[in-house]
């Protein structure tokens, strides 16, 4: 595979920035959020055969927003990948993994010409959870805790959420906050709140109503994706909350919610095999 190429858009309220590796074969965007590109350097390596895109997400990494907005929504979201998409011209494939498989799905429920296949890995759906009104305050209450105390303990209560095994209760908002320590996080507050995931996405992306009418209707070929290990956690109750409206059977990759990373930000999940998987549910 070539080394990537770095280009540049210009989106209302942000400066994006995405990467080709060119190959011959179909192209496939690989988009995560707030992973940038940089999470997905592993998997784009098993597709040589494939031109392959990453991006940054708006507010994340290299794509820092312009305009000050304390949030992003999917809506804004998809309109950037539908930007990128007719940079490298489309239509195209698309594995789309935790909050950018939300985004993804905003993409192909306004233009659905754009993707020919969408792979949605474990998309935090929040709005589509049977007790979704406990999912909701859940994540407005780490905002809202990243808002008054910053980082540490917005992201403890993070982590808390999504190795939670099980639906959301009442009293799970009644539960002690977690110590940010008992995570290796760090209990001061350094006054920054432009962190992407738990101050522009956090309630943005779980909150979001999709258009599952529209989604049904799209031709493009749709396929949501949840991790063999992933249990009862929430991204992956959301993943099949979303393939339960759409009629949809879940597609099991191999691994959990990172099994493609290789090593990026200190994790590794089961990238070999997640790759093999994901090119045959492609190929179908």
């Amino acid at each position: 595979m070539t080394e990537p190429k770095t280009f540049t858009l210009d989106a209302p309220g942000a400066e994006l920035h995405y990467d080709v590796r060119d190959g011959d074969g179909p192209t496939l965007l690989v988009i995560g959020s707030p992973m940038a590109a940089a999470g997905f350097t592993t998997l784009a390596s098993h597709f040589p055969d494939r031109r392959v895109v990453t991006y940054d997400p708006r507010g994340s990494e290299r794509s820092r927003r312009t305009d000050g907005a304390a949030e992003s929504t999917p809506e804004e979201h998809a309109d950037d990948l539908r930007r990128v998409i007719e940079a490298v011209g489309g239509p195209v494939d698309v594995f789309a993994s935790s909050g950018g498989a939300v985004n993804a799905l905003v993409l192909v429920a306004n233009r659905p010409d754009l993707v020919r296949t969408l792979v949605a890995h474990e998309p935090p759906a929040a709005s589509a959870l049977p007790e979704r009104e406990v999912a909701l305050a859940v994540t407005k209450d780490i905002r809202d805790t990243y808002l008054a105390a910053g980082f540490g303990p917005a992201m403890a209560k993070f982590l808390g959420l999504v190795s939670h095994d099980g639906p959301l209760t009442p009293e799970y908002l009644e539960r002690p906050a977690p110590d940010p320590a008992a995570f290796g996080l760090p209990a001061d507050d350094d006054g920054a709140r432009d962190d992407a995931l738990l101050g522009q996405n956090m309630v943005t992306c779980g909150a979001y109503e999709h258009d599952f009418k529209a989604l049904r209707a799209a031709p493009t070929r749709i396929v949501v994706a949840v991790g063999a290990d992933s249990g009862d956690t929430f991204a992956a109750r959301g993943g099949r909350a979303v393939a339960d409206r759409l009629g949809l059977e879940p597609a099991v990759l191999p691994g959990d919610h990172g099994a493609f990373l290789g090593g990026e930000y200190g994790q590794t999940g089961k990238p070999d095999e997640f790759a093999a998987a994901l090119r045959d549910v492609l190929e179908q």
